[in-house]
């Protein structure tokens, strides 16, 4: 008998859910919205009606379902409880035990971005690597860890939150976290326009940077692609921070490929090339045969990931 199974990627606006063959094949996708009204009360029952009717629309019975994977935006325990998702406004429940209830179907959690990294490993840039290290550069700077093909979520799953790693000790803005020095504020989209605006404040050579009114991360590495000195700079800063950061974590996990996804992945091998340069400046000798790779799912990895997670069930 043919086995499927759903892989839903729970996000603050929308859930992205697919309908897989157990092999990888994603069969379909859509996405229903985020209804966080009533601290999100309603969201898993949406969830559960949702693939219901995509079981009646596409024929599948209950015995075919090998069961359901879900991502969600928040540390996630090994038993699937979450501790905290405040995008979602959920406490402390656990997801997987709610949604088996719901559904009948065994159910998997983890956090959004380690599900991510293991679709990636699956599927995607990681595909026939089994220690893979995912970072996600977006808004802010996203990992996870994977060791053997497993995902390392740690005591209070929180493990592969690197975008959170001290990388400057006399930093004094405040990261979101409410902590300073942190990596998601250089080597974020929002990282690097906040370093391009404190340079630009004092900076007095000619630049290209310094005409635009809305600056943004693409406009940096784009002027840096046309030569533009002073953008150039700034993106070496990034490779530099992002560099020393990963061949510290490389020291820990010694990882066969890093894998760069997120919006500011969009730079391509400009942001590659110089991660990867001060990365092999700065790491262990016998960590520095790991690859860099670029992530290739896109905003389906945490679908594809979910999936995963279900094939040792």
């Amino acid at each position: 008998m043919k086995k499927y199974g759903f892989g839903v990627d729970i996000g603050g606006t929308t859930c992205k859910i697919g309908l897989f063959e157990m092999n990888g094949t994603l069969l379909s996708d859509w996405e229903i919205k985020t209804n966080t009204e009533n601290n999100g009360a309603s969201i898993l029952d949406d969830v559960a009606t949702a693939i219901e009717g995509k079981m009646k629309e596409e024929g599948i019975s209950k015995d075919e379902v090998q069961g359901i994977g879900v991502g969600v935006p928040g540390p996630v325990t090994a038993d699937g409880t979450v501790l905290k998702c405040v995008n979602l406004g959920w406490g402390v429940f656990n997801v997987a035990e709610v949604l088996g209830k719901r559904t009948g179907f065994p159910v998997k959690a983890g956090n959004d971005a380690n599900v991510a990294a293991l679709g990636e490993m699956w599927q995607g840039g990681g595909k026939g690597y089994s220690d893979v290290v995912m970072v996600t550069l977006g808004t802010g700077v996203g990992g996870g860890i994977i060791v053997n093909g497993k995902i390392i979520a740690g005591s209070n799953g929180a493990g592969g939150e690197i975008g959170h790693i001290m990388v400057n000790e006399e930093e004094t803005d405040v990261c979101g976290c409410g902590k300073k020095g942190c990596l998601e504020q250089y080597a974020s989209a929002t990282g690097i326009v906040r370093m391009a605006k404190k340079a630009l404040a004092t900076e007095s050579r000619e630049t290209t940077l310094k005409s635009l009114s809305e600056l943004t991360a693409k406009d940096i590495f784009d002027a840096a692609k046309a030569g533009d000195a002073v953008a150039m700079e700034l993106v070496e800063k990034l490779g530099e921070v992002l560099g020393s950061a990963l061949a510290a974590v490389a020291c820990v996990v010694n990882p066969e490929v890093f894998v760069i996804g997120g919006g500011v992945s969009k730079a391509g091998t400009i942001l590659i090339d110089v991660t990867e340069k001060n990365f092999m400046d700065r790491t262990f000798h016998a960590c520095r045969n790991a690859k860099f790779a670029m992530a290739t799912l896109g905003n389906q990895a945490g679908m594809y990931g979910c999936v995963q997670m279900l094939l040792d069930m």
